[in-house]
């Protein structure tokens, strides 16, 4: 199984667009890379792949990686597109997949529902191209191709919907996936409010493991003065603290732990930050975009 990061920022990117923390500035000024909209691409044999997220960046992060071009006849490698929520720097791009002649799309019920009567993206979509549903059960395997399945896993969230407050039930997922032929394991899980009993069970023993890295500390926008709330409070694990990820993530035996999804003010950004090394003396990574693994 291989798996490219695509995107490995969260929403708005890094450096964000309208922000001026230290941390976009030293990106600006080519102290750090520059990182889109998280998102990546899973594939079994590097022929037929599948997304999980379609960031806003979808266009660009396509154009950045050849395996995912169209041949001459129009048709594409992208089999289908899985979602772990209906946020929309998670599925605006689906909208730039209007051309396709049909796209294939996962998610939970709920999500669906969110994307067709919240956001309205499904409804859009659909006037433009066939979509073809298919339900994610958490809980169920999915076979995608080839060898390779995933079985989806409810994230709990006390995060209120930017279309309501919805039901618990399917609004956040993680995925874990499974290559038949490799033995290989692979957790991706952009977003999680607390490491509960049972998300450790899903991570405990995966060969790599993508978690959220949204922030460093539980009360970074606060202390920016960028936002009124602390990192959970927006559905996001800080890093550091005594019950932060870093704190609890080894004892959870992954072969491999690399953070995604970082807020454009989370100094993890910067190779010469003090944070970055406290992570690399752990033992954990820093996504990029176009890091690919291969599981």
């Amino acid at each position: 199984m291989l798996l490219r990061v695509l995107g490995s920022a969260a929403g708005g990117g890094s450096p964000q667009w309208n922000c001026g923390c230290p941390v976009c500035a030293a990106v600006r000024s080519r102290a750090g890379l520059a990182r889109t909209q998280s998102s990546v691409a899973i594939s079994a044999d590097s022929r037929r792949w599948f997304l999980i997220n379609a960031s806003p960046d979808l266009r660009t992060q396509i154009e950045a990686f050849p395996s995912l071009h169209p041949h001459d006849d129009r048709t594409t490698p992208l089999e289908a597109v899985l979602v772990t929520d209906a946020e929309l720097d998670h599925t605006l791009g689906l909208l730039l997949l209007r051309e396709a002649r049909a796209l294939r799309l996962y998610a939970t019920p709920t999500v669906r529902k969110t994307l067709s009567d919240g956001s309205g993206i499904l409804r859009t979509l659909e006037r433009y191209c066939p979509v073809e549903w298919r339900a994610v059960d958490p809980g169920a395997d999915l076979a995608l191709a080839d060898g390779l399945s995933c079985r989806a896993f409810n994230v709990p969230t006390t995060k209120r919907d930017r279309f309501g407050a919805g039901v618990d039930h399917g609004r956040v997922v993680g995925y874990r996936l499974t290559d038949e032929r490799s033995k290989g394991t692979l957790v991706y899980l952009p977003g999680a409010q607390s490491l509960t009993p049972a998300l450790r069970g899903e991570i405990e023993g995966c060969a790599c493991l993508l978690i959220d890295g949204t922030c460093w500390r539980d009360d970074e926008l606060i202390r920016l003065g960028l936002a009124g709330k602390t990192s959970r409070e927006m559905g996001h694990l800080p890093i550091d603290g005594p019950d932060g990820s870093l704190a609890q993530l080894p004892s959870m035996g992954a072969g491999r732990t690399i953070y995604v999804h970082m807020n454009n003010t989370n100094p993890i950004l910067l190779e010469d930050a003090p944070e970055r090394h406290t992570l690399e003396e752990r033992g954990m990574e820093v996504a990029m975009d176009g890091l690919e693994i291969q599981v």
